[in-house]
């Protein structure tokens, strides 16, 4: 089992978009990572990462802070896993570790679908 979990905002942040633009599925086929900050310098109240594109058009953005990835989505989501990694404020889902990146991802690709 795992003892140690990535609870780093900037390194979440970045398995988010690798994530993001890793998968060729469905609506996220034309997801893009756009105007990335390789430097970021994550914040308490949360650094501009990176913008998420669908199709040329801005469906989010990601921010970080010094522990979480704040994924900003253009419209709230219509469901969101129960996780204890990942919490939900309006149109912001927050990812407190890497494990949740892959139910981020999942709320922004039944966003796109609705």
């Amino acid at each position: 089992m795992v003892k140690d979990r990535i609870a780093d905002g900037r390194r979440i942040g970045q398995l988010l978009a690798s994530e993001l633009t890793g998968l060729q599925r469905g609506p996220l086929a034309d997801v893009s990572v756009v105007d990335a900050d390789r430097d970021v310098d994550p914040t308490p109240d949360g650094a501009f990462a990176y913008r998420v594109t669908a199709d040329d058009d801005e469906v989010a953005i990601v921010e970080v802070t010094p522990e979480t990835a704040w994924l900003v989505l253009e419209r709230e989501p219509a469901t969101v896993p129960d996780r204890d990694d990942l919490t939900v404020d309006g149109t912001t889902i927050v990812v407190h570790s890497g494990a949740a990146v892959k139910a981020a991802v999942d709320v922004l690709e039944q966003s796109l679908s609705g």
